[in-house]
């Protein structure tokens, strides 16, 4: 008998539009000769599997079960394809550890930490991992953006503590025009924003995944943005950046960002596929850690596709590893 798999896509935050086109890709590529997939739509209004007459039926989420034509549904595994709250930050994670369903993401306590970008870099710095000095701010706890020059060197990067997509982010340089507005922007979109030093260098950007034991590095990507910086506008419109898969690099410099990342994806306890960002700093010859994507992308455009093309896998026996690892967890 097929395992019973739930592809859970949506969300509850802005990245929801991510999810839903990674979903297309995702939805495309996997292998319905061997498992048994219903798509399961969880939004702010209710989680549901859409039928093909447009019928929806209700998550019974005592049990994440459907009952279908008088049969009930229970899943044997989940695939999470939600970008964002509640799928990235551990929340449904720890619902999936309490129905004793094992998913494809890592667990409930490294997705909250990661999605956490303060913590993620406290951890990281704790381990020897490079990362930049950073300075969280928390609303209404601030007296002055004053205090940020005090403690840090510009240029800073400006950005929700909680979130990805780079949505609200700024890149200041000059604190006394652009400081404040900067601010306001993150705080638009989290109760806590993260100010960081800018590092010079090379933007490289990794996706890693444990299979059959093993954890591997794709081939990574050098990202060069057309704008001042990767910001959300970037990132999904054609055009602004440019990607090469793999990155024209010295295999000195090649080596130091697989290791980085495989220790990365160790000391944080990571499980599924992840995408690490990097800034190799030339003049130091090392890579600094920018942040940990615990549901990468997986739009045809996104960059862990790209890789895994390079890699020589297709997406569909991919996307089996990811459901396998998860099985044997159950």
């Amino acid at each position: 008998m097929k395992p019973i798999i739930a592809f859970v896509t949506g969300g509850y935050s802005g990245e929801s539009v991510i999810s839903y086109k990674s979903a297309i890709t995702i939805q495309n590529n996997l292998d319905y000769d061997r498992y048994t997939v219903y798509r399961i739509d969880i939004t702010p209004e209710s989680w549901f599997h859409a039928m093909a007459d447009g019928t929806k039926i209700e998550v019974d989420k005592n049990d994440f079960s459907l009952t279908i034509a008088g049969k009930k549904i229970r899943f044997d595994a989940v695939l999470i394809g939600i970008h964002g709250t509640p799928g990235e930050d551990g929340k449904l994670q720890g619902y999936f550890d309490l129905m004793g369903l094992p998913y494809t993401s890592c667990d409930a306590a490294v997705s909250a930490l990661t999605f956490n970008k303060r913590f993620t870099v406290a951890v990281a710095a704790f381990n020897g991992i490079n990362v930049a000095r950073s300075l969280l701010l928390i609303k209404d706890r601030l007296e002055s953006p004053d205090e940020v020059t005090r403690h840090l060197q510009f240029p800073v990067f400006v950005k929700p503590n909680n979130g990805g997509s780079s949505i609200g982010m700024s890149k200041v340089n000059n604190p006394s025009e652009e400081l404040g507005a900067a601010i306001e922007k993150a705080f638009r979109e989290d109760d806590q924003v993260l100010i960081e030093e800018f590092i010079a260098g090379r933007e490289f950007t990794i996706g890693v995944f444990r299979s059959k034991g093993e954890i591997i590095t794709l081939p990574f990507t050098e990202v060069r943005s057309k704008k001042e910086f990767f910001d959300y506008e970037a990132k999904y419109t054609a055009g602004m950046n440019e990607e090469t898969t793999p990155a024209q690099v010295d295999e000195a410099i090649a080596a130091k960002v697989r290791a980085a990342a495989k220790k990365i994806y160790q000391v944080f306890n990571c499980s599924g596929i992840i995408r690490i960002d990097f800034i190799y700093n030339e003049a130091k010859g090392e890579p600094y850690m920018l942040e940990i994507n615990t549901v990468p992308g997986q739009s045809e455009a996104s960059i862990v596709p790209q890789q895994l093309r390079v890699f020589g896998w297709s997406l569909k026996n991919f996307y089996s590893a990811l459901i396998e690892e998860a099985l044997a967890r159950k």
